[in-house]
């Protein structure tokens, strides 16, 4: 039974795995419009996310997909300085990161209210919302 548990669990993934590729399309495309670069940046983003986050292992409860705040950061990034500091700004957040991993640092987010995380995601649909006007 060890082998159709494991086919059944490939067969959960996989499923999975299509839903959340789905679910990734319109949010790339609409952090590229935030940032300021074109939606297949972002799409090949996401791509390189996700198999970097399957490789290294992920955690259920954990969404590895493009990030809103890196999003507006990277926005300003681009229009001041062009978007060719894209890709030395995502290694640079990739290290920062994998860093902040291997110290440890991922329990300092329970100190982070519930409110503020709210809050936050709400200020992202809207600085999302406000780009594509």
């Amino acid at each position: 039974t060890s082998s159709r548990s494991k086919k059944n669990d490939f067969i959960k993934a996989s499923i999975a795995g299509l839903a959340v590729s789905l679910a990734m399309v319109p949010e790339a495309v609409a952090f590229s419009f935030v940032a300021g670069v074109n939606p297949l940046v972002g799409l090949w983003t996401t791509v390189f996310l996700g198999f970097t986050a399957a490789t290294f292992g992920g955690r259920a409860g954990i969404c590895s997909s493009a990030s809103g705040a890196c999003s507006v950061v990277i926005a300003s990034l681009c229009a001041s300085h062009g978007p060719q500091y894209l890709a030395a700004c995502a290694v640079v957040a990739g290290l920062l990161q994998v860093s902040g991993g291997l110290l440890g640092l991922g329990q300092l987010i329970r100190l982070v209210p519930h409110p503020v995380m709210i809050g936050f995601v709400n200020g992202l649909a809207v600085v999302m919302t406000k780009s594509q006007l």
